[in-house]
């Protein structure tokens, strides 16, 4: 327990982790922090995307699993190494609780934004200013667009992406923190002809960054410490509400 909250890990497939949460189903009164581990690399579509946005021969020669979250929004490619994932359910009734669907994600990023500077990533803020298509990939891939709540830097580019369902008893959120961003391997895996591809890569990468590369920029003295998710882990359950 944190405070309030009770903090478990899941693993297990992409697939699966998105499918149920067996625990939250149990006591859905009952608000939680589930730092979720794959097993497999999973190109992770939302819920209203169509299956044509994957090349389906490339992701099989990839040996990436395509599975289908009920959020919206675009593709993320999850491994078991980045991006950093972390799951809230939070009860209706909840002093956190938002009706407005448009602002419930308001406390969420500022939690990403506590524990992240906690861990050497100073200057970043959560979205407050609705949904912004930054990249014109922003339908297809989730880091190519903002929405409210999710995690920028100064020169806005997106740190942390968000995502959220809800149902009678609650919602459910999703978090994704980039250690290391390279958007090349998930573009790899969509329906693009070559020159959009390769077009894709160069505006992906100018709209994103991983937090590795901020904490190696110079933005605090002393030795750099490298990607530490588990450190950063500890960080955002001390930053809970």
């Amino acid at each position: 327990m944190a405070g309030q909250w009770v903090v478990e890990e899941r693993s297990g497939d992409a697939g699966g982790l998105h499918a149920a949460w067996p625990a939250a189903e149990a006591a859905p009164g009952v608000a939680r922090m589930a730092v979720c581990r794959v097993s497999g690399p999973a190109l992770v579509l939302g819920s209203t995307q169509p299956d044509g946005t994957v090349d389906a021969d490339r992701a099989a020669a990839a040996g990436v699993a395509v599975v289908r979250r009920r959020s919206g929004g675009g593709a993320v490619l999850v491994t078991p190494e980045d991006p950093l994932w972390i799951d809230i359910w939070l009860p209706v009734g909840h002093a956190l609780w938002s009706p407005d669907v448009g602002r419930a994600f308001d406390w969420l990023g500022d939690v990403w934004v506590r524990a992240l500077a906690a861990c050497g990533v100073p200057g970043l803020s959560a979205h407050r200013s609705g949904y912004v298509s930054c990249t014109r990939w922003s339908s297809v891939v989730c880091f190519g667009g903002v929405g409210t709540g999710e995690v920028v830097t100064g020169d806005g580019r997106k740190v942390v992406g968000l995502a959220q369902r809800r149902n009678r008893s609650g919602a459910w959120f999703h978090g994704a923190c980039i250690g290391r961003w390279d958007p090349a391997p998930l573009v790899a895996l969509l329906a693009m002809d070559p020159d959009e591809r390769a077009a894709a890569v160069v505006g992906l990468s100018a709209a994103v960054v991983g937090v590795e590369e901020l904490i190696g920029s110079g933005r605090r003295p002393g030795p750099v410490p490298g990607w530490n998710a588990d450190a950063l882990v500890d960080a955002f359950v001390r930053a809970l509400p």
